[in-house]
């Protein structure tokens, strides 16, 4: 009898002891699954070990705490000129990262989705490089439900602002749902003044003639439709599939006055997408037609297969103007459970906000600085001319492929 009893106790220790290196073996498999979900950025070694020697320890989890998320589509404005681009980047400080630390701080997503934001579901529209502005960006993200926009934008810097959220289908992806993208490039009219003067003349006292808007409208018509724009990118070829895109519109503003009493034009461009660089190469080829450094011939060019040297205007000027959802408005905006994505009650304030931070920053930019001037001086630099350096590799067959071949915006 006291053997069977002793051999019930083992048995029952044992279960035990196997129970607490089962339960250890978890702990240690959750302890592995945060580390890689954090930053990899982060010296979270060195936080762990302050963290103990502090004697803090990490909150165990309360149901109670879990909240509910839904997948929601955010309406955001931000001047990018302090910011090293919108995509988050090690060590650079970016418009996302100022969103995501907002957004951890009023709980809106966990910390594991603040270390990894796929987490999240978080999906960009479209990216803007260093100094880029965008006037209506639209990201994806599960958010709660309940949600103060007033305290979270007081958290915010000034330059950034999410004017609107609106709740959307479980399979919304804000970049592969948007079926245009709207962008504006805000430049001084001097910059079309013909290089064949002698005096350049002063940016604050030119005015363009209407002969010269007429020529720079007719030039931006060229690029609209299907075309290949291998030379408005880098590291594509004529030979791949993602170098053709389709422009739906490229037209010119009326000029205007800053505030500074410089003469202004917008030029306005709309399509399907973009890749790195393309509308700054535009918009710089088009100020070299336009002025005279070449013509329109090379533009004619620069749609074939040769490989042409051509100039990239500033990133200054450039604006994501507006991201377009016309497809999923007409499937899912009238269903009478979502709204259409056009965010018509908050374009009082987002216009407000554009004109304070985004054309403002341009015009005092420009009329302290004078980069598109100093820019100007550099147009003679270029060929125009097939690049002779890239002549032997474009013949030996395709390149390598680039990171950015699936660009989802300007950059």
């Amino acid at each position: 009898m006291s053997e069977a009893l002793d051999k019930l106790e083992q048995d029952v220790l044992a279960r035990k002891e196997a129970k607490e290196a089962e339960n250890k073996n978890v702990q240690e498999a959750n302890r592995v699954k945060r580390t890689l979900k954090r930053k990899k950025w982060v010296d979270w070694k060195t936080q762990d070990d302050e963290d103990a020697a502090n004697g803090v320890k990490r909150a165990p989890f309360d149901p109670a705490d879990r909240i509910k998320r839904k997948k929601s589509a955010i309406l955001l404005s931000y001047c990018g000129a302090n910011y090293f681009g919108m995509q988050r980047n090690p060590g650079m400080q970016t418009i996302e990262e100022e969103l995501f630390k907002v957004m951890l701080k009023h709980k809106w997503i966990t910390e594991d989705s603040f270390e990894q934001v796929q987490i999240a579901c978080f999906q960009r529209a479209a990216r803007t490089d260093k100094g880029v502005s965008a006037a209506r960006q639209v990201c994806s993200v599960k958010l709660p439900e309940e949600l103060n926009l007033e305290a979270f934008n007081q958290d915010l810097p000034e330059e950034i602002r999410l004017f609107g959220v609106e709740r959307v289908t479980k399979g919304f992806n804000a970049k592969d749902q948007c079926n245009a993208r709207t962008y504006t490039y805000t430049l001084p009219t001097v910059a079309f003044a013909s290089s064949s003067e002698e005096t350049p003349p002063d940016q604050e006292t030119y005015r363009i003639p209407p002969e010269l808007t007429e020529k720079v409208s007719e030039t931006l018509k060229l690029f609209e439709g299907t075309k290949n724009f291998h030379n408005f990118t880098s590291k594509k070829n004529f030979l791949d599939p993602s170098a053709k895109r389709f422009i739906m519109s490229f037209t010119c503003s009326t000029p205007f006055q800053s505030p500074q009493g410089v003469e202004f034009v917008t030029l306005k461009v709309k399509g399907q997408s973009f890749m790195l660089h393309q509308i700054r190469k535009m918009v710089g080829l088009t100020i070299a037609i336009v002025r005279g450094n070449t013509t329109t011939a090379t533009l004619e060019r620069a749609l074939t297969e040769e490989r042409l040297d051509l100039p990239m205007a500033p990133g200054l000027g450039l604006v994501l103007d507006t991201v377009h959802y016309e497809r999923y408005n007409d499937r899912y905006g009238k269903d009478g459970i979502h709204s259409p994505l056009t965010w018509e009650a908050q374009e009082q304030q987002v216009r407000e906000f554009i004109e304070k931070y985004i054309y403002a920053n341009i015009y005092k930019t420009e009329a302290e600085q004078k980069n598109l001037l100093d820019w100007l001086s550099t147009l003679h630099y270029h060929s125009y001319d097939t690049r002779r350096e890239e002549a032997t590799t474009e013949a030996g067959g395709s390149q390598k492929k680039s990171s950015n071949e699936d660009d989802d915006g300007e950059e």
